[in-house]
């Protein structure tokens, strides 16, 4: 069966679930601090004065201290990507698995996932993108694209494929 989506619903942003409003209350000195773990500071966030993309933030950290992370925090990361067909956020959308079994974008829409959780995790985070099973007609081989590191690496370094993830991730807060 064929999932349509030609009328999507478009969310607001402020109905969409996410723990950011709690982030937003937090002192800039406060993420400066290291009171708030690694994996919540935005590195695209503005304002705070301080480069999070930096090795030295990595260094500072214990390696012996286990920083569990959930599907919230995962959402609030990837819900902010705009999908590149629309003016809309994947969020704003409510489209995290494709709108249909065919979606030729499905696999750009998972490259830019990916970039944006390998750029706001630390690197002891592995990453594993997936589609859906069943959302996809060759789901499989787009999994297997997303979590080969080799393709990855090869799809990074082509110049019109990189100019369109930059644009998804524009939006990212």
């Amino acid at each position: 069966m064929e999932t349509q989506n030609a009328n999507p619903t478009i969310l607001s942003v402020s109905d969409l679930p996410s723990r950011r409003l709690e982030q937003k209350k937090s002192s800039p000195s406060s993420l400066l601090s290291g009171t708030v773990p690694a994996y919540t500071r935005d590195p695209f966030a503005t304002g705070t004065g301080a480069d999070y993309s930096s090795s030295d933030d990595d260094e500072s950290e214990d390696d012996s201290v286990v920083e569990k992370i959930d599907e919230q925090e995962i959402y609030d990361l990837i819900a902010t990507i705009s999908d590149p067909e629309h003016p809309l956020t994947l969020g704003e959308l409510a489209v995290l698995t494709p709108t249909i079994n065919h979606c030729s974008l499905a696999t750009v829409i998972g490259l830019g996932v990916r970039v944006r959780l390998e750029q706001a995790l630390p690197p002891r985070f592995r990453l594993d993108v997936r589609i859906r099973e069943g959302t996809h007609a060759t789901g499989d081989q787009v999994n297997k694209q997303l979590n080969d590191k080799e393709r990855v690496a090869s799809a990074l370094e082509n110049e019109t494929l990189m100019g369109v993830v930059g644009k998804m991730l524009e939006s990212c807060k």
